[in-house]
């Protein structure tokens, strides 16, 4: 994962990027929502995939690698069945992975815009 000087490091923060690095997620963004008022938890992971098919196998490796590191499973998952937008609730951070036109229509940075949002850079 790289790292930002001021990128929030947290455990599970570090392995939900490495699950979405490990399937090519693209455009992976962490927004750091500690601050903002009646948020509805800490952090948001945001990453947009190219197929329903890689956003399912994202989703999955998120899960996998959580649970296999972590100990620990979403508390909610939502979207896997039409596999457009996958939410992952993992209480205080909310995985979001997106296929690229439903992630271009749903604009969820322009959202939370008074949140800091912190680029990963792309291995590949």
């Amino acid at each position: 994962m790289s790292k930002n000087q001021s990128f929030p490091q947290t455990p599970l923060l570090e392995v939900i990027v490495d699950g979405i690095e490990d399937k090519k997620g693209e455009q992976i963004v962490v927004m750091d929502l500690t601050d903002i008022d009646n948020a509805v938890c800490d952090y948001f992971v945001v990453c947009q995939a190219n197929s329903d098919t890689q956003v399912g196998a994202i989703a999955r490796s998120v899960e996998d690698k959580v649970r296999e590191v972590l100990k620990e499973k979403p508390w909610h998952t939502e979207g896997k069945a039409n596999a457009e937008w996958v939410l992952m609730d993992f209480v205080d951070t909310v995985v979001h992975i997106f296929r690229k036109d439903v992630r271009d229509f749903y604009a969820i940075e322009e959202l939370w815009g008074d949140a800091p949002v912190f680029e990963i850079e792309e291995k590949y």
